[in-house]
């Protein structure tokens, strides 16, 4: 009788084990396709901006644009190369932001157009004429906005860096002195599509 016991109390701690962790992990699933679901949208209302930005004015391309989103840790994907005509994804990978945007705060960051702040500047930017600089081969960007007006001035560019690694990183990702900087690898992709534009490609950085 006391093994009958037993084994019926074994089975029913079994069931309500499986029970409670198949609960746990659906509600886990769940809280990332909302969080995935998050970033979309938070993407096509950044590109719903630049598509209207650039209606009526000839100099910018308003079929591709770059977006960087600052919500998302710096050890994942969050420079989008974006298609504003088929409103998809064409391209994604990592991207460094500036050192003075830590807040010592973990997913928590900080944002300024100060000179020698070494921070990431949000807003709208126009990518300019390439250059080859102490990184190499480097794009200027010219901030749209009172935000970012100062970029020129802080020498901020989109540039590559050897230390940026380009597999996505369980932990945070090296800083840069207030520059978008990505791997080398991505860079060579980015550089492709900057150099057979006939328009100034738009770069957005959102928060």
């Amino acid at each position: 009788m006391k093994k009958i016991f037993l084994g019926c109390f074994t089975l029913a701690a079994l069931f309500f084990g499986y029970h409670f962790v198949s609960q746990k992990t659906f509600k886990t699933h769940v809280l990332e396709v909302t969080s995935d679901n998050t970033i979309h949208q938070r993407l096509k209302q950044q590109a719903d901006s630049l598509k209207t930005f650039v209606k009526n004015k000839s100099e910018y391309n308003s079929e591709i644009a770059f977006l960087i989103d600052m919500k998302i840790n710096s050890g994942q994907p969050r420079f989008f190369v974006y298609n504003l005509k088929e409103n998809k994804i064409t391209d994604q990978g990592l991207v460094a932001h500036g050192s003075g945007s830590e807040t010592g705060i973990e997913n928590q960051l900080k944002f300024s157009n100060i000179p020698n702040s070494n921070t990431t500047s949000l807003g709208k930017y126009a990518i300019g004429h390439h250059y080859v600089g102490k990184f190499g081969k480097a794009y200027k960007l010219y901030g749209l906005g009172q935000t970012n007006d100062k970029a020129f001035e802080r020498y901020i560019v989109l540039h590559y860096y050897s230390k940026v690694p380009y597999e996505p990183q369980a932990e945070p990702i090296c800083n840069s002195l207030g520059c978008p900087m990505v791997n080398e690898k991505y860079f060579n992709r980015l550089e492709k599509i900057l150099d057979n534009s006939e328009k100034k490609i738009l770069l957005a950085i959102y928060y």
